[in-house]
């Protein structure tokens, strides 16, 4: 046998222990603001569950923590289903909320024609 190359040892599991794993999905930023976004995803989100929400705010890509406030069926057409649902910012960084407020105050400043 060649030598072990984990750092630590894995100790079986007798029986079960659950666990969850963490996928990013494509979901659509209908608004935001500096406390949440409205977004629509091809799946459900339970309420008052937590994501981890990936954003791409100008040039610059922040994950921020939001919890779903409501939710609910935005669109049926054929065989796919939209929802739409309210996402709660939770603890928000400095450069998170400041990076949001920027994008916001860019946004504001394009429609102004300023």
């Amino acid at each position: 046998m060649q030598g072990e190359k984990r750092d630590a040892e894995r100790v079986p599991i007798l029986g079960e222990l659950q666990g969850e794993m963490m996928v990013f999905q494509p979901m659509l930023v209908k608004d935001i603001s500096r406390g949440g976004a409205t977004v629509e995803t091809r799946f459900p989100l339970h309420l008052n569950s937590l994501h981890d929400l990936r954003l791409t705010l100008g040039t610059t890509s922040i994950v921020v923590k939001g919890r779903v406030v409501h939710s609910r069926i935005s669109d049926v057409d054929q065989d796919i289903v939209t929802y739409r649902s309210g996402m709660e910012f939770v603890e928000p960084s400095e450069r998170v909320m400041n990076t949001v407020a920027e994008y916001l105050d860019s946004v504001k400043i394009d429609r102004s024609g300023v």
